[in-house]
């Protein structure tokens, strides 16, 4: 798992755009404009970790999630988490509200993809829009999430 993580928003770490709550109980990784995963990283993890029964699924759903990137600059937060004994307290909101307050700053859009449709309406309270569906084969679908600023 923390191969994964580092390969999915470990840039931010460089970019300083890793946000975390005090006792590190809730964080956001967000990649700046221009950052992208460490897809080499990324695809070195599945060909290790995945079974072979659903390789050919995630290519695919790792394809249709570069599709659904947005072509102009944008922000894009590949992980957000909370510690479960924390989770509704509001650690969440604070770091979206933190991070998007930039992305206004700038003008820019931020992005996203949901892999949970119960958290879907946590990213639309913060402006996020669903702009499609990602699925294949035997995949849990993807939202994909676009705010503009």
């Amino acid at each position: 798992m923390p191969q994964f993580i580092n390969a999915c928003g470990g840039r931010a770490f460089e970019h300083g755009t890793a946000y975390v709550t005090g006792g590190i109980r809730a964080a956001a990784l967000w990649l700046p404009p221009g950052v992208q995963q460490d897809e080499a990283a990324l695809d070195e993890i599945m060909a290790q970790s995945l079974s072979p029964g659903i390789t050919e699924d995630m290519a695919h759903l790792r394809r249709g999630m570069a599709e659904h990137h947005p072509p102009e600059p944008h922000w894009y937060l590949p992980l957000i988490a909370t510690d479960p004994n924390w989770a509704g307290q509001g650690l969440g909101t604070l770091l979206m509200k933190y991070a998007l307050q930039r992305c206004d700053e700038e003008g820019i859009t931020a992005y996203l993809e949901s892999s949970n449709p119960e958290h879907i309406p946590f990213y639309q309270r913060h402006g996020f829009k669903v702009i499609g569906e990602i699925q294949h084969g035997s995949s849990p679908p993807l939202s994909p999430m676009l705010r503009t600023a």
